[in-house]
């Protein structure tokens, strides 16, 4: 049955604040819980390394089902631009890409359920592996745009309240 292909989906939201405020809010993994609708909590393995290419983090994710932890790497870390971790080694890449929007920040995230998550959800669900992969694919169609609306919310707040500081 291999479907090897990449499946991708991605969507972008303006927020009126700067790259820089933006980037450190998504690359700040212990705070996904506020944002995510599926995973409600990651913490770094060695917080020496929080934030690094390199680092790994744990995510725990709960729907109304079942609850489940994941093991992520950081592989892209540039402050402003773009900050994206791999699932299980091979499985999925979550990212974010920043661009300058007048004076705020196009956020975009992305999710890409690689050719090693395929194969991962062909050896563990066997038949069932179509059905899974599918609800993985509504579930990060359905996410995105959500999670992109409250990292908006908050850090359009967390601009509000440094300004009224000013």
């Amino acid at each position: 049955m291999s479907q090897t292909e990449i499946r991708h989906h991605q969507e972008s939201v303006t927020i009126q604040a700067s790259m820089e405020a933006v980037y450190d809010l998504v690359s700040d993994i212990t705070r996904t819980g506020e944002w995510s609708p599926v995973c409600t909590r990651c913490w770094w393995e060695d917080d020496a390394d929080a934030g690094r290419i390199g680092a790994w983090f744990v995510g725990r994710n709960e729907l109304p089902h079942r609850t489940w932890e994941t093991r992520s790497q950081v592989v892209a870390a540039e402050r402003g631009r773009e900050f994206a971790w791999v699932v299980g080694g091979d499985r999925v890449r979550w990212g974010y890409t920043l661009t300058p929007a007048g004076t705020g920040t196009t956020l975009i995230e992305s999710w890409d359920f690689l050719p090693g998550g395929i194969a991962f959800f062909e050896e563990k669900f066997g038949d069932a592996a179509p059905v899974q992969i599918a609800d993985r694919t509504r579930l990060a169609h359905d996410g995105i745009p959500r999670t992109l609306a409250a990292i908006k919310r908050i850090a359009e707040s967390d601009t509000s309240r440094e300004d009224d500081r000013s």
